[in-house]
């Protein structure tokens, strides 16, 4: 019904906003960490929606960019996953950091979400691991989906598994270990390669 609501931010809330879009303020409900990439009160905003129906209520879903919502819509698809839980898969993970978990197979990082526990987690790998590819993961988006800039964790993130799979693993080996090192933003690739290497022997 909505694809997307633009307009005046008027309110900022732990897991919600308001936007007042010709005099109607839409509530919306949105992840937790994406408040960071908001501007302030009184500022426009365009947020991309869903509509939740169920028989005691209306609920409104949104996120600043499509990639959010189409994820966000992916996890719905995943059998025991509601609005509820999806939300807050993504407001411990980045749709990024959520991609990588599902190819790595890193179930504790998506169990980190509240009301996801272990089976869930390992359900949502299951289900979603044919749904998002590598190029999904390594690409990035900008705010209407299409193909943007990666950051330069990810670049590194991505060459560090195109040398792993030049050596012979296969891209969910490389993502598992990789999964489970922490790469900042001026992280090189041959350090995060080396502490790859000494994952492998764990997997």
């Amino acid at each position: 019904m909505y694809s997307y609501i633009k307009g005046t931010l008027e309110e900022i809330a732990e897991g919600e906003i308001v936007v007042d879009n010709h005099g109607i303020g839409y509530q919306i409900q949105t992840p937790a960490n994406m408040i960071d990439s908001l501007p302030a009160v009184g500022g426009e905003v365009k947020i991309y929606t869903y509509l939740h129906v169920k028989e005691d209520g209306i609920a409104l879903f949104g996120f600043p960019a499509k990639d959010g919502l189409n994820v966000f819509k992916l996890l719905l698809r995943v059998n025991g996953i509601g609005p509820k839980g999806a939300l807050g898969i993504l407001s411990v993970l980045s749709t990024d950091d959520l991609r990588f978990a599902v190819i790595g197979g890193d179930a504790k990082a998506i169990a980190k979400a509240p009301g996801i526990g272990a089976k869930s987690a390992q359900r949502i790998i299951l289900e979603l691991k044919d749904k998002l590819n590598l190029e999904d993961v390594l690409g990035g988006f900008d705010e209407e989906g299409k193909s943007a800039p990666i950051s330069a964790a990810n670049t590194v993130k991505n060459e560090a598994v195109q040398a792993l799979t030049a050596l012979g693993y296969s891209s969910s080996e490389a993502l598992a270990a990789l999964a489970k090192v922490e790469i900042s933003e001026d992280a090189d690739v041959e350090s995060v390669l080396k502490a790859a290497l000494k994952q492998m022997a764990f997997l």
